[in-house]
């Protein structure tokens, strides 16, 4: 190692030697160690200045993968948030379809039940209109056989009678002993024609006229079969009422049910619409986020291995500059032995000086006519443009040996070239950036404003049914006030009504009592004989002329009293009857109607308690979705803040910048054309 270094050392003696010539009274030893140290000195440097800007890097590379991660955190979160949100509105369609599918299922079917009922009910209509017209025509054609049977007084007209009779055997209704029972009568009425003489029935044959009134037992059984007819006609009448009562029950149930479904069914159409428009929305947000998230990712892991690659250049580079540094400082220690330094002195020539570099020197310090004349070219043009390059550099042409003014000009003219390409790039970075940073503050700043205005529009929803959920609720506790009102009246009226007709029937029993005894004892008084007179002399007093048969006038007044008391007990007994079947077909009404209402209301309650929460849940999705932007648009402005320095507020413009720079390259390209022109020697 110890050679190797020798070696080394010495090939930089060797190499060195010429280069140093310059140098009086110096050894090529005492020149390598004195190279060797402005080496160490140098590399040194350079290491600490290597690690400081590596240091700056790192630090860079933890910021950004910092803000990455949280931004890809947030990312996820708000990723999984609106996947769990979507899923949420995708079961609520599901849901909300199923049930307007039922209600339209049940629509369908109670709209068939109206039509089969409607159909029965028609059919029971048709049916019973013919049966009353069946019992009223039997009705009429019995009065009217009963009329011609009891026309006693005289004889009556047989053909009349027959008629009659025959009109009510043909009756549809009539019981078939009951047709018997005529048959045999007509058949009675009929003449023997056999039985008669011979004679006889040459002559013309009087009008036949009914035999005399013997048919007590026929008008018994019409007058029973009218009773009975009229019973039965009552009774369908009353049957009719039910069914049609039963119908219109029915009807009203199902037309109720049928207006509920439907209101429903438009409800939740309408709430479907919003969480299928919620779910799009929330869709359309994800497909962002996602991309944002997955863009914000491929950065990450771009910066990940970028900071990985040039950790691992630095760290090679500093354990390289170190065994670099190492190295030169063993050399040094070498070249700084006896062995080597002692040698050198004893046998090393020190390096002679040239008279060339006086003599250059000596030549250098004239003033050529041409430098003052570039010298005075490039301050007129610095005076004119106002360049303080040009300046400078009229300066330097008349303070620097001529030798050094053409490499000066090129020098700087590349300079300025390579800082007017510099210059593009950053003003095309700049661009996009203020660009970008632009349209990325002025997209926030009208996200805010948007989710400022949802949320002042979800607030005030909010509001509003906390609001219509209050009303509801004193809505429905007054309807079930009045319900429980309404019942408790009800009970007291249905106990008064049912007091008062037991009364009533009470006393119509009593009162019957009273007037049969009334009437039992005027009855026999009327039939009482006269009281034996006394025979008094004429001086005797008066006693008894007519026959005691009681206080008739005063009791046929009581009986007359009685029977308006029983009239009245019986007014009152049906009137009663009636207000009790009134007022509770009225509270059944009220009933219905309140159980209805309330039904409506609970409903209309469980809507817009569901839609509340569907309000609350987006005002605080936006709430979140406000504070995260409002972030992102403070990071934006301060960005923007920070390129303003390098990019905005530079004092002068762009446009100014570059046409003095121009201006700057062509006065120095002009003054090299003067240069290059001028022939000279060294």
């Amino acid at each position: 190692m110890v050679s190797t270094l020798h070696h080394a050392c010495f090939t930089l003696i060797i190499l060195a030697s010429a280069a140093l010539g310059e140098q009086a009274g110096v050894t090529p030893i005492q020149k390598v160690l004195q190279l060797m140290n402005d080496m160490v000195a140098k590399g040194t440097k350079e290491k600490n200045e290597e690690a400081v800007k590596f240091s700056a890097f790192s630090q860079w590379c933890t910021d950004t993968k910092r803000t990455k991660g949280d931004e890809i955190a947030a990312g996820n979160q708000k990723i999984e948030e609106l996947n769990a949100f979507i899923d949420l509105k995708a079961v609520e369609i599901k849901k909300l379809t199923d049930r307007i599918l039922e209600l339209e299922e049940d629509v369908g079917r109670w709209k068939a039940d109206q039509k089969a009922a409607t159909d029965v009910r028609t059919k029971e209509e048709t049916d019973y209109t013919a049966t009353l017209t069946d019992y009223s025509e039997s009705i009429d054609a019995i009065a009217g056989a009963i009329g011609v049977l009891k026309k006693q007084a005289y004889n009556r007209n047989q053909a009349e009678l027959v008629q009659a009779l025959v009109q009510v055997r043909s009756r549809r209704l009539v019981p078939r002993p009951a047709k018997k029972t005529l048959t045999s009568f007509l058949q009675l009425m009929q003449p023997d024609v056999e039985a008669m003489p011979d004679d006889r029935l040459s002559y013309k044959a009087p009008e036949a006229y009914g035999y005399e009134f013997q048919s007590g037992g026929v008008i018994d059984m019409l007058e029973k079969l009218a009773d009975e007819f009229h019973i039965k006609k009552a009774d369908l009448i009353k049957e009719e009422m039910k069914a049609k009562n039963a119908y219109n029950m029915i009807m009203q149930v199902l037309t109720d049910n049928i207006e509920n479904a439907d209101h429903e069914i438009k409800k939740k159409t309408l709430l479907r619409a919003e969480t299928q428009q919620a779910k799009a929305e929330a869709e359309g947000e994800l497909a962002e986020t996602t991309k944002e998230r997955d863009e914000d990712q491929a950065y990450l892991d771009e910066t990940t291995a970028l900071c990985q690659q040039k950790t691992d250049d630095f760290e090679s580079r500093q354990k390289l500059r170190a065994e670099e540094l190492e190295t030169l400082k063993k050399a040094i220690e070498i070249i700084s032995s006896g062995e080597v330094a002692g040698a050198g002195d004893k046998y090393l020539p020190t390096l002679l000086q040239t008279n060339s570099k006086s003599l250059a020197q000596t030549q250098n310090k004239q003033q050529n006519p041409l430098q003052l004349k570039i010298a005075a070219f490039l301050a007129e043009r610095a005076q004119m443009s106002g360049s303080r390059v040009l300046s400078e550099v009229s300066q330097q042409v008349t303070a620097n040996p001529f030798k050094k003014v053409k490499k000066l000009i090129k020098d700087l003219i590349v300079q300025l070239m390579e800082e007017a390409t510099a210059e593009v790039e950053h003003k095309g970075w700049c661009d996009t950036e203020l660009t970008t940073n632009k349209q990325t503050r002025d997209a926030k700043t009208a996200d805010v404003a948007s989710l400022t205005a949802e949320i002042e529009d979800l607030t005030a929803t909010i509001a509003e049914l906390t609001q219509n959920l209050a009303d509801l609720a004193v809505q429905i506790k007054e309807l079930e006030d009045a319900m429980a009102k309404a019942t408790e009246d009800r009970t007291a009226s249905k106990a008064t009504n049912e007091q008062t007709i037991k009364e009533a029937k009470l006393a119509q029993t009593a009162v019957s009592n009273a007037m049969a005894l009334v009437k039992e004892f005027y009855e026999k008084s009327a039939q009482a004989t006269a009281l034996a007179q006394q025979t008094p002399g004429e001086d005797a007093p008066e006693t008894f002329v007519k026959p005691y048969k009681g206080l008739l006038p005063e009791g046929g007044n009581v009986v007359d009293f009685l029977e308006v008391i029983l009239t009245d007990f019986t007014r009152l007994e049906t009137e009663t009857t009636d207000d009790e079947a009134s007022e509770d077909s009225h509270y059944k009404d009220f009933m219905f109607e309140s159980k209805k209402s309330k039904a409506l209301k609970e409903n209309e309650t469980k809507h817009k308690t569901a839609k509340k929460t569907d309000k609350e849940s987006a005002l605080h999705f936006a709430e979140d979705e406000l504070k995260t932007t409002k972030e992102q648009l403070a990071d934006a402005v301060a960005y923007y803040e920070k390129l303003k320095p390098s990019c905005v507020d530079s004092g002068i413009s762009y446009e100014e910048r570059v046409k003095r720079r121009e201006e700057e390259i062509q006065s120095l390209q002009e003054a090299l054309k003067i240069l290059q022109g001028e022939d000279f020697s060294p």
